[in-house]
């Protein structure tokens, strides 16, 4: 098959959730179709696809049937098992491809895969039981955080370690049969880099941004990210640097720290659009979203210049209430995903602040 599938082809879409119906919108302006596969009844991007199949990811059925409707597939989230990619990439092309996926879903592959392209993290041990945790904490001290090797994010899946506090317990707490232990890093920030790699290896990379967290979930993105350009220019370069690494076809953005002593230091990365791209709806001519479909169609990637600075806020829960307020703002963009029930801490949409670029 050509690298490149023209506008009027469809896209599969695995996952439901917001990221995927902000991809299936900005599909269809390109005059694409996107087919969403995803077990979750309620998910928001199938009010958006001209066609979805609810059915569980090991579903081989399903799954042939989904690969044989649509001319390539790529995610809104990585942790699709690895059988089920297998079987619909014999079908049809998928991208960013299973090695970015692989090294994504798994901690100690995705420090090791760095650490070995000279990028630098913060110390770490994978640990396999509380007596390896107790032997790493030796070596690296207290504070540090323990994490899942899979599955974790928003925080799900991490414990933090103080002086003191007995592994047994935290180890009981993170409940996986793997972890890893990082050490704890002084920074200054969290920035992160969103980068399109098409299937010709051209690379576009999207400014730095400031991110916020609250209570492990991103509660506010600043664009541009408040570092000098000689480090900017550095973690776009780290960026680009793993996604050719990684041979890429898709979307992925790398979180790093900014320490306190002026040093980047790679957290973790995500083949797929990413939460601290939202800003790119309303700020650049080119969003994320538009972006991960020009790389996975084989089409010239965008220009991912912004012309705005911006502040995205996440809306989580009862945060949406204030719609009208934003709304009422002459310079807010508001995004509402479409979610049926409003539970604490969970995205229900966001709103971006624009302001003149400076």
């Amino acid at each position: 098959m050509s690298q490149t599938v023209p506008p009027g082809g469809t896209i599969g879409i695995f996952g439901g959730g917001q990221l995927g119906r902000m991809t299936a919108l900005a599909a269809a302006e390109l005059g694409y179709a996107c087919h969403i596969y995803c077990p979750d009844p309620d998910s928001p991007a199938f009010a958006v696809a001209a066609k979805h199949t609810c059915k569980p990811y090991d579903d081989e059925n399903a799954l042939l049937r989904f690969s044989k409707s649509v001319d390539v597939v790529t995610f809104e989230f990585e942790n699709v098992p690895a059988d089920s990619v297998r079987l619909v990439a014999e079908k049809t092309p998928v991208r960013p491809g299973w090695t970015a996926l692989e090294t994504s879903q798994d901690r100690i592959l995705e420090k090791s895969f760095f650490n070995k392209l000279g990028i630098a993290t913060a110390p770490w041990r994978a640990v396999d039981g509380p007596q390896a945790l107790a032997a790493a904490l030796k070596e690296l001290g207290a504070p540090a955080v323990l994490k899942s090797t899979r599955l974790g994010y928003d925080g799900k899946g991490q414990v933090k370690i103080a002086r003191g506090d007995d592994p047994k317990k935290a180890w009981a707490a993170m409940g996986s049969s793997m972890g890893i232990l990082e050490g704890f890093v002084e920074f200054d920030r969290e920035i992160s880099v969103i980068v399109a790699r098409s299937p010709t290896g051209a690379v576009a990379a999207y400014d730095p941004v400031d991110n916020v967290h609250s209570n492990h979930i991103l509660d506010l993105t600043i664009a541009p990210a408040r570092i000098p350009e000689a480090l900017a220019d550095k973690a776009r370069a780290i960026a680009c640097g793993a996604a050719d690494a990684l041979k890429l076809e898709g979307l992925l953005a790398v979180e790093m720290f900014v320490t306190t002593d002026g040093r980047l230091l790679v957290n973790e990365m995500a083949p797929r659009p990413h939460n601290s791209g939202h800003w790119t709806l309303d700020a650049c001519a080119v969003s994320q979203f538009e972006q991960l479909v020009r790389a996975v169609c084989g089409l010239p990637l965008g220009n991912p210049e912004r012309h705005s600075n911006a502040e995205m806020k996440n809306l989580l829960g009862d945060d949406i209430d204030g719609w009208k307020t934003f709304l009422s703002e002459p310079h807010a963009c508001l995004h509402l995903y479409g979610k049926k029930e409003a539970k604490p801490g969970r995205k229900m949409g966001h709103v971006t602040r624009l302001k003149p670029r400076s």
